[in-house]
């Protein structure tokens, strides 16, 4: 598979109207392919930055996640999230940066205690009422495969990791080692 060299300018429209160049004439973009609103095993790593948000922003990294659901449908599970999150149903982008589907993204042993994690935490928050249970049936399907990018203010991609399997991408401090020298605060 050919990873892109270069990201295209564009403006995308976050679930909450406001709008993120790509790339960004100031910062870093972390381009984050996630699979469907309310994947447990997103919202897994989506916790894991988010926690660490503040140190990502310091890093001069503007967090970008990208879910194969509609608007809608994320809003009901993004609403708390800190980062900019944007709705591509159709999977214009996905197609664009070559992120794919697969069995292999639920059948492969090394996702599995992510999932199991993941929803272990979600049923508990669901039964909490913290949050709204994952959907049964979700939109675009289960089988995404997550992917990064790392985007340069010139439009370069530094960095790129498509997932071999649900929980396959890079961690906070992965992602922080990625950040040239130069541009880190």
């Amino acid at each position: 598979m050919s990873l892109p060299t270069a990201a295209p300018d564009r403006k995308l429209v976050t679930v909450s109207g406001a709008q993120v160049l790509v790339p960004d004439p100031d910062r870093l973009i972390h381009l984050q392919f996630r699979r469907f609103a309310g994947c447990p095993v997103c919202n897994l790593h989506l916790r894991s930055i988010v926690a660490r948000h503040a140190e990502i922003a310091a890093a001069g990294v503007r967090e970008v996640i990208v879910f194969h659901s509609s608007a809608a449908e994320l809003r009901k599970y993004t609403a708390e999230l800190p980062l900019d999150v944007i709705a591509d149903p159709d999977r214009k982008l996905y197609r664009e940066f070559g992120v794919e589907t697969s069995p292999r993204a639920l059948l492969d042993p090394r996702g599995w205690p992510a999932i199991l994690r993941g929803v272990a935490h979600d049923a508990y928050a669901t039964l909490r009422r913290r949050q709204s249970a994952p959907p049964g049936k979700p939109e675009g399907g289960s089988l995404g495969l997550p992917a990064d990018f790392l985007i340069a203010p010139n439009g370069r991609v530094l960095a790129a990791k498509h997932g071999a399997h649900v929980y396959d991408q890079w961690s906070v401090d992965e992602l922080l080692a990625l950040v040239p020298a130069e541009r880190r605060a």
